[in-house]
């Protein structure tokens, strides 16, 4: 039967009870094998969001994931993160039984973060916001050094809680965590082909907007447009873009809002205030301010230099 609304799971023990497992031995942190995670039968998906942090690798080519609007079918092994509230819909294949889900699952309640400085520090990860199509493709030698980690995490929680457990579990946790950034840069520059098409694309979708003449009524192109255009997540484009080039989505925006406007400075007899309407800025200070910033010229003097 197809959910209308997603089911919730506000503790990890929902989430066991959900998936047929025994109760956690740690209420607030889990590490599960895929294999052993049971789907529900029938072949319609189910969606359910998630009152805790999800880190999971899985290799099962007969499970589709969506993630947002996003579907995956996990050929290979990919590592992804899901923050507390987000939406996954996962639909198990007729084959599922026969071919079992392989690669772990960490599951992570804010409420072990309390009082540590891994608390704050946790939103800072971009890579929970990112799609699962935006996923950390890890090498071997990458995945042996996380599945180390997790070890560490499993054995940990499993033993005798004591005092000492939860600043492990913590010091662990912070560990994989710097990892995955580590390795979500070099997945940047090693997969060039990928990110240059996206580069590309990210300058075709530029030049389009900033040359309709519906500017004055769209306003500026943002980053989320931009994002969902190249359909991607608006932190991954800008984590993107800021390894690929050192400018953000927002620079990138702006830089082309200049190129624009320097063309319309030069080539027309527009007024400063029509030239800044018509790229879409409410008033014209605002299109004043970010030139000047950007040349340290204003946007007359900028003209005048060319008569």
């Amino acid at each position: 039967m197809l959910h209308s609304t997603p089911y919730r799971l506000k503790t990890i023990s929902d989430f066991h009870r959900f998936r047929g497992l025994p109760a956690p031995g740690h209420p607030l942190i889990s590490v599960l094998d895929a294999g052993q995670v049971r789907w529900l039968a029938g072949n319609e998906p189910v969606s359910m969001v998630m009152d805790f942090y999800s880190i999971a690798l899985k290799r099962n080519p007969m499970v589709k994931i969506k993630y947002g609007q996003l579907e995956c079918d996990f050929d290979e092994g990919i590592l992804f993160f899901m923050s507390p509230g987000q939406i996954l819909s996962i639909g198990p294949g007729e084959a599922e039984s026969q071919q079992p889900g392989q690669g772990w699952i960490l599951l992570v309640h804010p409420d072990l973060l309390w009082g540590t400085a891994l608390a704050q520090r946790i939103a800072q990860y971009a890579f929970f916001d990112y799609s699962v199509n935006e996923a950390l493709f890890l090498s071997e030698n990458e995945e042996s050094i996380i599945a180390g980690i997790i070890r560490q995490i499993g054995d940990e929680h499993r033993s005798n809680i004591d005092h000492f457990s939860q600043p492990v579990i913590i010091a662990w946790l912070e560990l994989l965590l710097t990892y995955a950034g580590k390795f979500y840069q070099r997945q940047f520059i090693t997969r060039k082909m990928v990110h240059h098409r996206i580069l590309a694309h990210l300058e075709a979708v530029l030049k389009d907007y900033f040359s309709r003449d519906t500017l004055i009524e769209t306003g500026l192109p943002t980053v989320q447009y931009v994002a969902g255009e190249l359909n991607i997540s608006p932190s991954y484009l800008s984590s993107l873009l800021t390894t690929l080039t050192g400018r953000s989505a927002q620079q990138h925006i702006q830089d082309k809002v200049i190129e624009k406007a320097k063309e319309m400075l030069t080539a027309t007899d527009l007024s400063v205030s029509e030239i800044a309407y018509h790229l879409g800025f409410g008033h014209p200070q605002s299109f004043t301010r970010l030139f000047k910033s950007k040349t340290n010229l204003s946007p007359s003097t900028f003209r005048q230099s060319f008569n």
